[in-house]
């Protein structure tokens, strides 16, 4: 387990294409964004809006912000520090025969304390075999678990 340093970027936006979040989103995790999220909010003039949240690493905010300023409408940014609290991870693959799954496994002082097989890796098995994805999922905890 380890402590990290983050800062947290924030702006609220009403007037952007939602086409234009999606893009944002893949260019701030490709400029090293820890953690992107919108949620939908009521802004002024009964206007909807999302709140867009941003979590880098404090040398991350330069790029990162300018990249918001140059794809959004906003105007302003603001900027917090929070410690952020992450748990020891290391990762095994298990093979089933559809193919091979790698397995997180997240650690708290030495004790497993979760087992999730990796998103893409099931939902790539589950499109080219016609699947759904959550039994590949669940075929892959039961694989883990079996070894």
């Amino acid at each position: 387990m380890t402590s990290t340093l983050v800062t947290v970027l924030e702006t609220q936006i009403d007037d952007l294409s939602p086409q234009a979040i999606g893009y944002l989103f893949d260019r701030l995790f490709e400029q090293g964004a820890l953690d992107v999220f919108t949620q939908a909010i009521g802004m002024k003039k009964s206007r909807p809006g999302i709140l867009l949240t941003v979590i880098c690493l404090p040398e991350q905010v330069p790029p990162i912000e300018r990249l918001i300023f140059t794809e959004t409408t906003t105007l302003g940014i603001r900027r917090s520090q929070q410690e952020r609290t992450v748990l020891d991870r290391r990762f095994e693959t298990v093979t089933l025969p559809q193919g091979p799954i790698a397995i997180k496994l997240a650690y708290h002082n030495g004790e497993l304390l979760n087992v999730q097989p990796e998103y893409e890796d099931c939902a790539t098995i589950a499109r080219q075999h016609n699947l759904p994805w959550r039994e590949i999922h669940r075929r892959a905890i039961d694989a883990w678990y079996a070894q």
